[in-house]
Order: structure tokens, then sequence, then C-alpha cells
């Protein structure tokens, strides 16, 4: 099995999962000025994960700022997504839960299976998808994308707000869209 490859000033595809706030997120329907900040995490069972997503908490007013509305999603299921949100302290970071796997895949995500206990004594779940971090343009399309098949070495959100600054300030497109002979 391959996964797919995003391309870059291409329709993502669909993104629809709970909130654990209640009610539903719809990638279609976001009505977000600039982007849409995608983040789909590995589950509670992940450390790093928490870590990384407190780290969005805290700049999620910055991004605001800029236009840009926030979703963090994982395949946890409500109980769990919930305890991530309590311990992120979420607030400008939405929570979702529940993504399939096969939506993930759609996204171009490596799936992991479970190793048992994770350092922190959280069981992973049988399957379960690694990070990845999107940008979406009001459009739909995909504006930045990166996966990833560890954990590890994740792009740093202080980093991607720069980004983003620079892109709106000069009109900077998405890159990576050349599919041609090389």
């Amino acid at each position: 099995m391959t996964v797919n490859a995003l391309m870059p000033r291409e329709a993502v595809p669909a993104l629809n999962v709970a909130l654990t706030t209640g009610g539903e997120f719809d990638l279609t329907k976001s009505d977000a000025e600039n982007f849409t900040l995608v983040v789909f995490y590995r589950g509670l069972h992940c450390p790093i994960c928490a870590v990384y997503l407190a780290e969005l908490e805290r700049l999620a007013a910055d991004y605001a700022e800029r236009g840009v509305n926030i979703i963090a999603v994982s395949s946890d299921v409500e109980e769990r997504a919930n305890d991530m949100a309590e311990k992120i302290k979420a607030n400008g970071v939405k929570v979702g839960y529940g993504l399939s796997l096969k939506n993930a895949r759609e996204w171009g995500l490596y799936i992991s299976t479970s190793r048992g206990l994770t350092s922190i004594g959280i069981e992973e779940p049988a399957l379960f998808s690694e990070p990845g971090v999107f940008l979406v343009k009001p459009d739909g399309t995909l504006f930045y994308g990166s996966t990833q098949t560890m954990p590890f070495a994740r792009p740093p959100f202080k980093d991607l707000l720069g980004a983003i600054d620079f892109s709106l300030a000069n009109d900077y497109p998405a890159r990576g869209e050349y599919t041609g002979e090389v």
C-alpha cells in the first residue's frame, strides 16, 4: 500500500470529525480568512503530541490574528480526545476526534501499529496515524503540507507563523505543484 501525496494548489480530502466541545468540524465550512491549520496528532498516548499541541495552544491567538483557524485531529475516541484537550488546556485549538484511518490515508498520513504502553503508561491504539501539519486555503486547496513517519522533529509552530507572515505579505504561492516530466 502506498501513501497518497497531496498536491499543492489542489483540493485536499474531506475532513469531518466530532469536536470535544460538541458538534463537528467540517473543513468545507471553515470560515478562515487566510488558512485553516490542520494538525493531525498521534493521540493521547503520545507525550510529544501533548507538548507540541500545548505549544500550538500558546500561539493560538497569534494564528487567529493572521486569519488562521486551528484544528488538531486524531483517531482517538471521545474520552481520550477530551483528556488531550484538557491536558493542553485547549481554548484556541479545536480538538477533533474519530478520524478514520481511511481518511488519514487520504491525507497522506502514515499508519502505525501498537507497541503497547508508552513511556507515560498509556496504551497505544491497535492502529493510529502519525503526525501531519497542513495549511489549507479558504478555497479548500493545499498551501503547505508536512507528514512524518515518526513523532519526532515536527515543524515548529513559531516558524510556521513566520512563513505565514511572509506568504501573506508577498502573495507567495503554494510551491511543489509541478507534476510534469523531470
